[in-house]
């Protein structure tokens, strides 16, 4: 419809100025301004889960490196039996690995869980009974990945901090 206005008034500029049409478009500004409000939550949310992740990887690093600590005893008695350094820094990545997958494989299952009585609330609010929140299985497993790889970054220097203990000091320690 707006195209058709467009070109009578392309038209009629030529032939009589008098004969040009204005309108407004109410639809369009009002879905524009929508549009740049959900743009602009989208940004905020998108900052709060940056923020999120990141303070999660420094906590899965500062947990990962207690760990650490309390087991300098078991890290001595890797090296006494011959693990090499790089074999002590596995044995803390792939704990991290596990974890992060766990927490990301748990993360989905409970999403799932909670779409049942948010299924249940929207089919209820909107009295439609088509419209339902699913989350892509490309997503879940973009989102464990995710879990996985930040958990392994989060475990990477208390790793090599193992890997660099003194194996009798570590034995030593109770």
């Amino acid at each position: 419809m707006i195209r058709i206005l467009d070109d009578y008034n392309a038209k009629m500029k030529d032939v009589d100025e008098d004969k040009v049409i204005s309108y407004t478009d109410y639809v369009g500004t009002l879905m524009s301004s929508v549009t740049d409000m959900i743009n602009a939550i989208s940004y905020v949310l998108v900052a709060f889960v940056a923020i999120s992740l990141i303070v999660s990887s420094i906590m899965i690093g500062v947990i990962t490196y207690i760990s650490v600590l309390e087991r300098k005893k078991e890290i001595g008695i890797l090296c006494a039996i011959g693990a090499s350094k790089n074999n002590v820094s596995q044995v803390f990545n792939a704990e991290a690995i596990m974890i992060g997958l766990l927490a990301g494989i748990l993360g989905i299952v409970i999403s799932l869980l909670l779409l049942i009585p948010g299924n249940m609330l929207i089919h209820q609010l909107s009295g439609i009974n088509s419209i339902n929140a699913t989350i892509p299985i490309n997503a879940a497993i973009i989102l464990v990945a995710l879990s996985v790889i930040l958990t392994f970054l989060g475990g990477l220097i208390p790793a090599r901090k193992a890997s660099k203990s003194d194996p009798v000091t570590a034995l030593r320690s109770e």
